[in-house]
């Protein structure tokens, strides 16, 4: 069913009454919608008026804010340029800044580069001298190798120590003795007293062993033989030089280190005693070097005493010319005393002399002056022979 169909059922149901009261109800909603359109028309006009007031309070508004705006803009485009500004002055700032701390990181940059380059200079140097050393070392231990080539490294140092503290004449190398034994060294004694022996041959070979042994089996052996052999050279040098009236009773065994040495007088007692009883001294290098200076003191005290009595006939001879020299002063201190007489006598009549010719000057004659001028001849005459008197004692000190 559609909507007429449905429109003319409904008046077909509703009655005549129902139309009329439908009919006024409908005038009094048109008369409404009229008033309503009639208010609605004036409320547009109201609202079309209050409209345009809106419309020109924006346009005030909006040229204010445009105002505003421009002001604003004007504020902002000045506070830019300051901010520009201080932005550029501290970037120049911050700029110089960091040029000047680089340019101060770069130059110490630079002397640490050339410090380091001296150090690695030195460093390069002190491993040329390691190297140098260690090559060293290595003859060292090629020398110390070969039995011969060791005791001749030991002699050297011992001659060394020898021809550095004493004068030519007081030692002697390979001197050879009354029994045909030639020792490395001796020493000549003062006052015609025997010359000591010096012997560097020391048995390196069984300390060499000590070292190199493996355990406490292989040292114990090295031990007893180094032993053996210490005993074995004490006793070749009291046989050989130790001889009564031509050679020390005592002689020195040098031992070319001061660590063997220690090693010796700690760890081999016995031996250091036996030494001492057959008259022998161990002798590092610092004690034969003690040894040395001693023997030098006593050398120079004994050359002293060799010329003790040319310096007394010397201080005689000195003793007997000043005498002779203060005999001659005495005499001379004597003319000298005569002559200041003679020359005070002569002065005090050149005096007389003086006063004299003053008064003939002035014409101050007095009664009596004429036997004066025979006065004053009389002392030109004194005055002549005590200055030809003073003359010949001159000559005569001369």
């Amino acid at each position: 069913m559609n909507t007429s169909e449905s429109l003319q059922y409904l008046l077909s149901q509703i009655g005549p009454g129902t139309l009329a009261l439908a009919g006024g109800a409908i005038a009094a909603v048109i008369l409404l919608m009229i008033v309503l359109l009639l208010r609605g028309g004036q409320l547009r006009r109201e609202q079309a008026a209050d409209a345009d007031d809106r419309m020109a309070e924006l346009l005030r508004i909006q040229a204010e804010m445009h105002g505003r705006m421009a002001t604003m803009a004007e504020v902002f485009g000045s506070r830019q340029a300051e901010l520009n500004q201080a932005i550029n002055q501290r970037l120049d700032g911050m700029t110089q800044r960091v040029s000047t701390t680089i340019s101060e990181q770069t130059k110490s940059t630079h002397e640490n580069l050339q410090r380091l380059q001296e150090r690695l200079a030195v460093i390069d140097a002190a491993q040329n001298n390691i190297q140098t050393l260690a090559k060293d070392v290595v003859g060292l231990q090629a020398i110390l190798s070969n039995k011969q080539t060791r005791g001749a490294f030991g002699q050297s140092r011992m001659e060394t120590i020898v021809a550095d503290g004493l004068p030519m004449g007081a030692y002697a190398f390979q001197h050879t003795l009354s029994n045909g034994s030639r020792p490395d060294c001796i020493i000549r004694m003062p006052n015609g007293a025997p010359p000591l022996v010096i012997d560097a041959k020391f048995p390196l070979e069984a300390w060499n062993a000590i070292r190199d042994a493996g355990g406490p089996d292989g040292a114990k052996v090295a031990s007893q033989q180094f032993r053996r052999d210490m005993e074995i050279h004490i006793r070749d040098i009291s046989e050989k030089y130790l001889l009564q009236g031509e050679t020390q009773d005592t002689a020195f065994m040098f031992v070319p280190s001061e660590s063997i040495f220690a090693e010796i007088h700690e760890n081999f007692e016995a031996i250091v005693q036996k030494a001492h009883r057959s008259r022998i001294v161990i002798v590092s290098p610092s004690l034969l070097m003690l040894s040395i200076q001693v023997i030098q003191a006593v050398l120079k005290d004994q050359r002293m005493r060799a010329q003790a009595n040319v310096i007394q006939g010397e201080v005689a001879h000195l003793m007997d010319d000043l005498g002779r020299l203060d005999e001659r002063v005495r005499k001379l201190q004597g003319h000298f005393a005569m002559a200041q007489k003679d020359v005070d006598m002569i002065v005090t009549s050149a005096d007389k002399l003086t006063k004299r010719g003053s008064k003939i000057e002035a014409l101050e004659f007095e009664s009596g002056e004429s036997a004066k001028p025979e006065r004053d001849s009389e002392t030109a005459k004194s005055v002549e022979s005590r200055t030809g008197l003073l003359k010949l004692r001159v000559v005569d000190d001369e």
